[in-house]
């Protein structure tokens, strides 16, 4: 890209100081993940993370594929996606935040992966050969970018003939109104930019992808501090969880969730 865009700015100076404070934007991080696939790796690393799910729980990596992280961040993903596709597999981690590809440079030099590697870039612009890559994975980033149009067909670029992506993201269940959506800390804290379902649907389509699916994530959604949250615990059951966000998604207000959402490029 040319240049940067108003928004672009305040989300990489927003992560930068995440980066440069090691603190992560979001809370319960680790519980994302479950505990033996991130064991093998250090505290500093598996506790820095601003996602909002674990992509890799639905990704099925295979041996040798290649895989491709937006917004890589502090490289956790990556680090989780290389050590499922093997020595035979490759991971690129994109980032335009110079803060957090220095973190992730420096731990995956000292955790000595050479399947591992991070570029500075940007979403709408993605510094990757086309119809190289296997699978697309991204934590809660795509929601940061100001178009998201560009990025999902910087994607269906990249993909190769019959590729996937699956990617954690946040999904409002109705629409910002526009003077919400200039407010630059809830855009940079994932709501200002989140898309609707259908939204997410209409631009997933024009780029040619095709077998969508877009739903609630029900391992990640954060009942804390949202209506008929003391109603849930955890042995409650699925359905009775459905059933809320089910709620959730015809109240009048706007909530946010975390959702999978997957798609492929035709073969």
């Amino acid at each position: 890209m040319d240049n940067t865009s108003s928004t672009h700015n305040k989300v990489r100076e927003y992560y930068g100081q995440l980066a440069r404070t090691s603190q992560s934007c979001c809370e319960l991080q680790n519980k994302l993940y479950p505990i033996e696939t991130i064991k093998a790796l250090p505290t500093e690393i598996v506790n820095f993370t601003a996602g909002s799910g674990n992509p890799l729980r639905l990704a099925q990596l295979q041996t040798g594929e290649t895989v491709l992280d937006l917004g890589s961040g502090g490289g956790l993903d990556c680090f989780l996606a290389a050590q499922q596709v093997g020595e035979n597999g490759f991971v690129f981690g994109v980032d335009m935040t110079p803060e957090m590809l220095a973190r992730a440079r420096e731990s995956a030099q000292n955790l000595r992966f050479k399947n591992v590697e991070f570029r500075e870039g940007f979403l709408e612009a993605l510094p990757i050969d086309d119809n190289s890559i296997d699978i697309v994975i991204s934590n809660c980033v795509i929601n940061l970018s100001p178009d998201k149009s560009k990025v999902i067909q910087e994607i269906a670029r990249v993909l190769k003939p019959g590729g996937r992506m699956i990617v954690s993201d946040i999904v409002t269940n109705s629409q910002l109104p526009e003077e919400g959506r200039k407010i630059d800390d809830d855009w940079c804290g994932c709501a200002s930019g989140a898309m609707t379902v259908k939204e997410y649907i209409e631009r997933l389509e024009k780029a040619g992808l095709m077998n969508i699916t877009i739903q609630p994530d029900l391992e990640s959604a954060p009942l804390v501090n949202e209506p008929d949250a003391e109603q849930v615990s955890e042995g409650e059951t699925t359905e009775r969880r459905l059933q809320i966000l089910k709620d959730w998604g015809q109240c009048e207000r706007i909530i946010y969730l975390p959702h999978m959402i997957s798609a492929h490029k035709p073969g």
